[in-house]
């Protein structure tokens, strides 16, 4: 049986119209603007400005106006829609995720949209948009948190949303581990005898939540440091396959070679392994080397990894979204799922 579907496009008692009686003329005179801008504000946001987008937001908000051919098409439908904006589709990481949504979804009566926009401002624009259109019923969130102002929106629409690899207070949200994936990759190492580490990523983005990279590196140094160990040296490399080969250069000059060398993703990993062996050292025999994510490259250069539950993640997500959907006002979850250790040829 299919679940029941709580619609989106709802608005706060106080109001001051009702939006059956709001018209997109009225949204235009409030704000300022044509219809046309209107229309363009909620429906390719990228051709309007900031400041007259966010105006015509403000009338949108005050006035509860949602377009209502959208609105009424999705009622008589009788199918939920879902929309899942992954602003890093492209990384097979994502893919994965989303095969896990997609499995979610297969039996209900729920389309599922996705919004790939990997220009810098593309998430962050539709997200100030979405919410008022009426076009779906709740989304699937990867990878970035919304801003306070967007969150204010999906809570006074009634907008469910979920989070995937992003914890946040306001919305149910979906996460791996990482800082025990960090935590079980340093006590693997330090049982094979490694006793001086370093660690090797991209430089931490300018955020200010914290990223998976640096949960990673916290639970890898947490373990090192419980066993009395040096702490880890954390060296920056570009992120990728030549990053990390480049990377090599930087972890042979340090002032004492560490026995073992954590790279934040696969690639990182991969580039590594590549320089390492070109310079004469032995991996592990020399020097122990591990990624994380078990990725493809991982499992074909033998590499050792942390395996994360990507589909299910995905799948938990949707499996989230779709609970709020059938029972609104549900309790904000923070579900949290556990990586496994991959013990490969490199340590």
């Amino acid at each position: 049986m299919t679940e029941p579907i709580a619609a989106g496009g709802g608005r706060d008692a106080d109001d001051a119209e009702s939006p059956a009686r709001v018209t997109i003329y009225e949204v235009a005179r409030r704000a300022g603007v044509s219809i046309a801008t209107v229309s363009h504000a909620l429906n390719r946001p990228e051709r309007v400005s900031s400041s007259t987008r966010e105006r015509v937001l403000e009338a949108v908000d005050a006035l509860g106006f949602t377009p209502k051919q959208t609105a009424v098409s999705l009622a008589r439908s009788g199918v939920g829609r879902i929309a899942v904006v992954a602003p890093f589709s492209a990384y097979p990481s994502y893919f994965e995720r989303l095969l896990g949504i997609l499995r979610a979804c297969k039996s209900r009566r729920i389309e599922v949209v996705v919004f790939d926009d990997v220009s810098k401002d593309g998430p962050s624009v539709l997200l100030e948009t979405l919410p008022t259109t009426g076009r779906v019923d709740g989304l699937i969130i990867m990878g970035i948190e919304p801003d306070p102002a967007v969150t204010k929106r999906l809570q006074r629409r009634h907008v469910p949303a979920v989070l995937l690899d992003r914890a946040s207070t306001a919305f149910t949200s979906v996460t791996v581990d990482d800082e025990a994936g960090g935590r079980m990759l340093a006590q693997h190492m330090i049982g094979r005898g490694a006793r001086s580490f370093a660690f090797v990523s991209p430089p931490p983005p300018d955020i200010e939540h914290v990223t998976s990279g640096e949960l990673r590196v916290r639970g890898f140094q947490a373990a090192i440091r419980d066993a009395g160990l040096p702490e880890v040296t954390w060296l920056i490399a570009e992120d990728s396959v030549e990053g990390g080969r480049e990377a090599v250069s930087d972890v042979l000059a340090l002032p004492t070679r560490p026995d073992a060398v954590f790279a934040v993703h696969d690639r990182l990993a991969a580039g590594l392994l590549g320089g390492l062996t070109d310079a004469g050292v032995r991996v592990p025999e020399d020097m122990l080397l591990a990624g994380y994510d078990d990725s493809d490259v991982a499992g074909a250069m033998g590499v050792t990894t942390v395996r994360q539950p990507f589909e299910s993640s995905g799948w938990a997500a949707a499996r989230a979204l779709l609970q709020t959907l059938a029972e609104p006002g549900a309790a904000v979850q923070r579900i949290s799922l556990r990586p496994e250790l991959v013990v490969r040829r490199t340590a």
